[in-house]
């Protein structure tokens, strides 16, 4: 496989206004996905965003590009991202297209794209539509120009299909939740969904101002929404990131429950009703506490690479349809054909209202090893990874946890980071153990 220039684990992204999140390119990416898809199917996208700012920038830009491929555009406006995956597959457009950069702050943004199945682009896909923008843009004869609209209900039908994926003999009425939208695309939607299935909500980070996006607020921190649990008292809290792929939550007591404790209730539920189809997939990021508990209740699982398009390649490998990550991407593709942060929280309560738990007592089986995550920023000069003092720390902290832990360290696809990963029992100190890795990777990095 060719390694790809500007697609990484989720779409393009970076900084705006830094190649290549720029007006120029994001134009010139339309037009090469528009050159592709304009050679068969309905030519036509649908293109949708998150509120930040630099969003109806690159909205714009992409627009002109696919027009000038001959490629009409059907505009959301601001929607989750799995939101547009359901929009493409039920307009049978050609491609859903998200402007986002999901958890990141505001100053980024990112492009990326789903096939008319609602699934995301494969790696071939991507390296065609790469190859296609090395080519010369041109544009079509005017007669052939896409035309650009605006889907008016477009909120609203994705708002009924998240409703129908809880149990329609339910009701959330009687249930206190407070809901975190991060200022993101969830800010319009999610509180709709719980309000109308009968939840009493106190709702926080739902007023986007194009800058306000995740920032002190959403699945990525969490303080806001543990603070707002343990004052108002509610039965629960949930968060949701930017884009609203991802979801985090918190019980009664102000306790966060990541993605691997949401994905042990969802799949716990499942099996001890008979409806588990096969097993499990986590990432390699997953707490061995999760494995472990899975195991006890005799579910197969299985470990991806990072990034949820990993997990579903799995899941479709595998004949199963329930994965995630411990950041919140949460797959049931018995439900949607991507990670979906509202349905995966409504999973969550469809399990605890049929078997009458709290998320307390529905976890109870499930222990967490401590597990830390250290992130080092790095220039992009060096290959911190493949330097022999970074090797030799993480062979001293793997020595010294003699088995009883295990390190991960990893590029990440999404920013210039290094993510350092130690997880062992809790008489080892992991912060200490990651944080000595971490610094010999800035060492190595600051040398350069």
């Amino acid at each position: 496989m060719m390694t790809r220039k500007y697609f990484g684990t989720d779409g393009v992204r970076g900084p705006v206004g830094q190649f290549p999140i720029t007006p120029e390119f994001a134009m010139r990416l339309g037009y090469a996905a528009g050159t592709i898809m304009a050679n068969s199917g309905t030519k036509q996208v649908i293109i949708g965003k998150d509120p930040r700012i630099s969003g109806y920038m690159l909205e714009s830009a992409m627009e002109a590009g696919f027009s000038a491929a001959g490629v009409g555009v059907q505009l959301t406006g601001p929607l989750p991202t799995p939101a547009i995956a359901y929009l493409a597959h039920t307009f049978r457009a050609d491609a859903g297209v998200v402007i986002s950069a999901s958890h990141n702050p505001y100053h980024d943004n990112g492009i990326k794209f789903f096939s008319q199945s609602g699934t995301k682009l494969t790696d071939a896909d991507e390296l065609a539509i790469e190859a296609q923008l090395d080519e010369e843009m041109g544009c079509v004869e005017s007669d052939k120009l896409g035309k650009v609209r605006r889907i008016d209900d477009a909120a609203g039908r994705y708002i009924e299909f998240c409703k129908a994926s809880f149990n329609k003999d339910s009701s959330l009425a009687g249930m206190h939740i407070v809901l975190d939208c991060a200022n993101g695309a969830t800010y319009h939607i999610a509180p709709n969904v719980f309000r109308e299935l009968g939840a009493e909500l106190t709702v926080i980070a739902a007023q986007p101002n194009g800058t306000n996006i995740n920032h002190k607020c959403g699945a990525t921190s969490m303080g806001a929404l543990v603070a707002k649990v343990k004052e108002t008292g509610a039965d629960m809290g949930i968060a949701f990131d930017g884009d609203g792929d991802r979801v985090m939550m918190v019980n009664s007591a102000g306790e966060v429950i990541d993605g691997d404790q949401i994905l042990y209730i969802i799949a716990r539920h499942f099996k001890l009703a008979n409806q588990l189809d096969g097993g499990v997939v986590g990432t390699l990021m997953a707490n061995l506490g999760f494995e472990l508990a899975l195991k006890e209740l005799d579910i197969p699982f299985v470990r991806s690479k990072v990034g949820d398009r990993y997990v579903v390649e799995q899941l479709l490998q595998h004949g199963w349809d329930l994965g995630g990550e411990n950041s919140g991407h949460i797959l049931s593709l018995r439900h949607h054909t991507t990670g979906d942060g509202i349905i995966a929280a409504l999973q969550v309560l469809n399990a605890l209202q049929a078997r009458g738990e709290t998320i307390e007592q529905a976890l109870a089986d499930l222990t967490m090893l401590p597990q830390v995550l250290v992130n080092v920023r790095f220039s992009g000069k060096t290959q911190p990874l493949e330097d022999a003092s970074v090797q030799a720390v993480v062979a001293e902290v793997e020595q010294e946890m003699a088995g009883r832990g295990r390190v991960l360290l990893r590029k990440s696809g999404t920013e210039p980071l290094i993510r350092v990963m130690v997880e062992a029992e809790p008489s080892f100190d992991v912060q200490g153990l990651a944080q000595r890795i971490a610094d010999q990777v800035q060492i190595v990095d600051q040398q350069a």
